[in-house]
């Protein structure tokens, strides 16, 4: 998994253009059915979580990136009223 300081700044466009699934099942599905180019996981992600992220990621060629941010953090982020462990961009 990629760490990138940008991934704030994508994950606020891909909130602004539309272009954003939240949550691990979504992000799941989206990524078996190829609709997803990156997918954002947070540093306190289950570790269950993160390996099937990373299997389903490498299947679909789309890029993993580790966040510094904890789930609670990009919860806020999404303006959601819960935490957020996985999101994933639309490509």
């Amino acid at each position: 998994m990629a760490k990138t300081e940008h991934g704030i700044a994508d994950i606020k466009k891909a909130l602004e253009d539309k272009k954003i699934i939240i949550g691990t099942e979504r992000t799941i599905k989206a990524l078996k059915e190829g609709h997803v180019r990156t997918v954002y996981v947070t540093k306190n992600c289950p570790n269950q979580v993160k390996n099937d992220i990373a299997y389903y990621g490498k299947l679909a060629a789309a890029d993993i990136i580790q966040l510094e941010q904890p789930n609670d953090e990009l919860g806020a982020l999404c303006r959601k009223p819960f935490s957020v462990s996985v999101v994933g961009i639309k490509g």
